[in-house]
């Protein structure tokens, strides 16, 4: 019986590189898709070419231990950014329903100290890396961040230990385009573009 051989590909968008103007430009998403994205793949693919790693899918890998440098930044690109584009629309904002709400509240106190200590974590995450909302086993929730394109699911890496529900992509290609060095400003109008309903849908999973 032979063993399944994953070749990883960059996901489908979902919508058009202008979708989330203005507060991000297409010019910007375009390069961040084709140019970013489709490089973390092209380096997984060559990073676990004939190893072991070559027969696990994308979720296994990040939750192996140890994984070489090149497997560990490679494969965080690619997980990390396929959840982040699903996490956004030109039809987002506002603000979130459901479960997510109520556990947010539970945690936070309300939804505008959950912007505040989001946005501190985003802001002050040194150098590259994400900030993240992930949900912990008791259903509550925590936010965290990670360098470079570690993610949640490592399980040595250093973050709050849950399943993320929300993350963002706070390198300077994400942003520097049209916010230059003013990450606080692209953090503020991240918010106006968050896909609330894909949030959810993700707290509800199990």
């Amino acid at each position: 019986m032979s063993v399944t051989q994953y070749e990883f590909l960059l996901p489908q968008l979902g919508y058009n590189y202008d979708a989330l103007e203005p507060h991000i430009d297409a010019r910007t998403m375009e390069i961040h898709y084709t140019k970013h994205h489709q490089a973390y793949v092209t380096n997984l693919n060559n990073a676990v070419k004939g190893t072991e790693l070559e027969s696990k899918s994308l979720d296994e890998i990040m939750k192996t231990a140890g994984l070489p440098m090149p497997v560990r930044n490679n494969g965080g690109g690619h997980w990390n950014h396929t959840f982040f584009w699903k996490l956004l629309s030109g039809n987002g904002g506002g603000l979130p329903t459901g479960n997510v709400l109520q556990a947010i509240n539970n945690k936070f106190g309300s939804f505008d100290e959950f912007k505040t200590q989001f946005t501190a974590a985003a802001t002050t995450r040194f150098g590259s890396g994400w900030a993240w909302l992930c949900k912990l086993s008791d259903g509550s929730v925590e936010i965290c961040s990670t360098p470079n394109q570690d993610n949640p699911l490592m399980p040595d890496a250093q973050t709050c230990g849950g399943k993320p529900i929300l993350g963002l992509d706070v390198w300077e290609h994400a942003y520097y385009l049209n916010y230059q060095n003013r990450r606080p400003d692209y953090i503020a109008a991240f918010f106006n573009i968050i896909n609330w309903q894909e949030v959810e849908n993700l707290y509800n999973a199990n």
